[in-house]
């Protein structure tokens, strides 16, 4: 046999006729589909679509297909714009299960708001392997195309910064940045003056008879969280007898499962950008990926944390 016919396409076709002839002598007769891999329409599927709603008119995908405007020639410039997007649309059901959450347990209405915070950590696991998709961007072709970024930056994310109020991590100067956006400034604002995650689950607590100290039930929501060793005594009760308080213990894990898959997402994302920009700065002004790297070391419920080394002792 000439040198050419030796390899995995000849070794390939031989197989497959082999395989072929051994379901013939079976009693079965390949057809087209076995070639085609056709699968017939159903009789049922509607396929006269005009005037109706269609998949396309439901999600507006003219208007999300269309939002892709690389600024460069630079071919992988569409898969960074398509990473961020995507992040933002995640983002968006955060913040959407968030809220809802915030307001099912204002209302005392744990089970529910727990259902809302599993998907939560779900959307997050998801933008957490997101970023494998971005870490395939080499260091030189993002350098090819970002200058045209300018000082465009993931910084200036207000739902991310949305979330972080949200949970917990206030920083009243973070409303500053927007002041390029009044109505975005303004929502910000007010998710800055409203009680967080953390703020909701603690005045359960206290309506459920826990004694949950009073500075930590009615204070300035707008100030960053200052922890409180009564808060984790509090806990400490709880963890101690998880079957007594069960929906207070089942709560407080679920809240570390959401800070976990969150820190979990930080740490990817610092990893990412060290593998493509290395020390430099980020495009916003920021140290980069040391700028990222000291917010592993923030969290958002410090007593569910700190309770730990109490629990056995």
């Amino acid at each position: 046999m000439p040198e050419g016919l030796r390899g995995p396409d000849a070794s390939t076709t031989t197989a497959g006729l082999r395989s072929d002839a051994g379901r013939v002598a079976g009693g079965y007769s390949p057809g087209v589909e076995d070639h085609l891999a056709a699968r017939p329409l159903e009789a049922g599927v509607t396929t006269d679509l005009a005037g109706r709603l269609t998949y396309a008119g439901y999600l507006h995908l003219d208007r999300l297909l269309d939002a892709q405007h690389s600024l460069s020639t630079h071919h992988d410039e569409m898969l960074f714009i398509i990473q961020h997007q995507v992040t933002e649309l995640w983002l968006k059901l955060v913040v959407h299960e968030l809220r809802s959450a915030l307001a099912l347990i204002a209302d005392d209405a744990l089970g529910p708001a727990l259902k809302r915070l599993a998907r939560v950590q779900h959307v997050q696991k998801q933008l957490s392997e997101q970023w494998s998709v971005l870490a395939t961007l080499t260091p030189v072709e993002y350098a090819q195309f970002r200058d045209v970024l300018g000082p465009a930056s993931g910084f200036q994310s207000a739902q991310y910064r949305t979330v972080e109020f949200l949970l917990g991590n206030k920083n009243p100067a973070m409303v500053k940045v927007f002041a390029h956006d009044p109505l975005m400034q303004e929502q910000l604002a007010a998710d800055l003056a409203a009680p967080s995650l953390y703020d909701e689950f603690l005045r359960w607590l206290s309506r459920s008879g826990h004694p949950v100290p009073a500075d930590r039930v009615d204070r300035d929501w707008a100030q960053p969280y200052e922890p409180s060793e009564g808060v984790v005594d509090v806990f400490a009760a709880i963890y101690a007898d998880p079957e007594r308080y069960w929906q207070a213990y089942e709560t407080a894990e679920e809240l570390i499962d959401v800070e976990e898959s969150f820190q979990l997402w930080r740490f990817r994302h610092v990893r990412t950008v060290e593998r493509i920009i290395g020390g430099k700065r980020g495009t916003g002004g920021s140290s980069g990926v040391g700028f990222l790297r000291r917010a592993l070391d923030l969290t958002f419920f410090p007593e569910l944390m700190s309770v730990r080394t109490r629990i056995g002792d």
